[in-house]
């Protein structure tokens, strides 16, 4: 069933349209892909697929406008809520160790047409956040070179014209670009070596929130989180701020798409997703709870909460590791986001429902051309769209996956009774 595209002499191409170049096969049709991510591994792509804009942006945008210094509430609110559709993953990614996640539980209790509802939202999860996230990447390489911008500098041709070279305007971002084809190509060069990266990157990632964090927490100062719930926001800004601050915790379920390569997935897919919403979620509450007790909830930035606040107390270098220190971890979030489409692909091709080149792995187990494709799909988007238009899209993409995959536990742990057939499917419907 999983065999390599046979050669042929009497044309370049085989009866399946792969290539062969000097009676060798370059792609192979169906090939399974080689089981090689740790525990180690996984975790590092869940974790470095969740942190991101969450802590550098979310945090002061819901602490200035939503939930004041009980903003560490809202954030302990909807990891609670993570968490539990986090089991639901554990549960079912241990159960079905293949690679596409909320496509595969779906496809398995609610049939095809609903697995093709819970792909399309995950292709705006994969394809759509990746974009997203390079696209805001580059908007803060934009701000942050404009940062050095200076009246001595104005009308300086070589600095306006570096300046045009990052804004041409027109809703053109070539950081976004850039960054966009640096994943891609990265990606293209195999998983073992892209996951090597994302370790390094989250690693990195992770002891800078621990950095900002720890300097926050030693500025704080027990004014600023009295009263813990103002007036202008009340206990219900709380609620506000945990619905806005769930989208910091979207990334987990990329591990499960990841199954087709995990090592003893039975057991590594849902130990990696606990470890990643429990690391998640006491890294967002920490980083919260500093950023307000050191600086007044209404002096928070609502986009750079930590640089700003930083500067806001004086302490200048730490601003300038703080900004630094975001555009060099949140191209690891693009890198291991786009990691997953693929995967996704492949389950969907060895379905029937893609191409068979969605399903196509090279002789180092690598998907190349699904890479490509997707790859081709999300470097437009990154360049063309602006942030503001993929934000809601990605948002309610995501909402309808989890929702199904919440919802293939209930199928599969229950059913209907014989004498009422499809009651459980009509109930869960209503």
């Amino acid at each position: 069933e999983y065999g390599s595209v046979e050669s042929s002499e009497s044309s370049p191409l085989t009866h399946d349209g792969f290539h062969v170049e000097n009676g060798e096969s370059v792609i192979h049709q169906h090939h399974e892909l080689h089981r090689h991510l740790s525990l180690f591994d996984l975790t590092c792509l869940g974790v470095g697929a969740t942190i991101g804009s969450g802590v550098f942006v979310l945090t002061g945008l819901i602490a200035h406008s939503q939930a004041g210094p009980a903003c560490f509430l809202s954030w302990a609110i909807a990891g609670a809520a993570a968490c539990l559709s986090g089991l639901c993953y554990a549960e079912l990614g241990g159960r079905f160790p293949q690679a596409g996640s909320s496509y595969v539980y779906a496809r398995e209790t609610m049939g095809e047409c609903a697995s093709v509802i819970a792909g399309a939202c995950l292709f705006l999860e994969y394809v759509g956040s990746a974009s997203a996230v390079a696209r805001s990447w580059g908007d803060k390489v934009v701000e942050f070179a404009r940062s050095f911008d200076s009246e001595e500098k104005a009308g300086n041709f070589l600095w306006e014209c570096f300046l045009f070279v990052l804004d041409p305007g027109f809703g053109i971002n070539p950081c976004a670009f850039l960054i966009s084809l640096a994943s891609v190509l990265l990606l293209m060069g195999g998983v073992k070596e892209s996951k090597v990266v994302a370790n390094t990157f989250t690693t990195f990632n992770v002891c800078l929130v621990l950095f900002m964090s720890g300097m926050s927490l030693s500025l704080m100062k027990r004014e600023n989180m009295t009263p813990l719930f103002p007036s202008e926001f009340g206990a219900g800004g709380v609620i506000r701020g945990a619905t806005s601050s769930f989208f910091g915790y979207i990334g987990f379920d990329e591990i499960c798409c990841m199954s087709g390569e995990a090592i003893n997935p039975s057991k590594n897919m849902p130990r990696a997703i606990i470890l990643t919403l429990a690391i998640v979620s006491s890294l967002y509450v920490t980083a919260a709870f500093g950023l307000t007790s050191m600086v007044p909830y209404n002096e928070c930035s609502e986009t750079s909460g930590f640089p700003d606040g930083f500067r806001y107390r004086g302490v200048n270098w730490a601003a300038q590791v703080s900004a630094i220190g975001e555009l060099v971890s949140l191209p690891v979030v693009v890198l291991v986001t786009i990691m997953a489409q693929p995967r996704l692909q492949y389950a969907m091709a060895m379905d029937g429902i893609l191409p068979p080149v969605f399903a196509a792995v090279d002789s180092l187990g690598n998907l190349t051309e699904g890479t490509r494709i997707a790859g081709i799909v999300m470097i437009a988007t990154a360049t063309l769209v602006p942030f503001t238009y993929l934000n809601d899209l990605i948002s309610a993409g995501i909402l309808l996956a989890f929702t199904m995959t919440n919802t293939s536990v209930i199928l599969i742990r229950q059913s209907s009774p014989s004498d009422k057939p499809y009651l459980l499917e009509k109930l869960m419907g209503c």
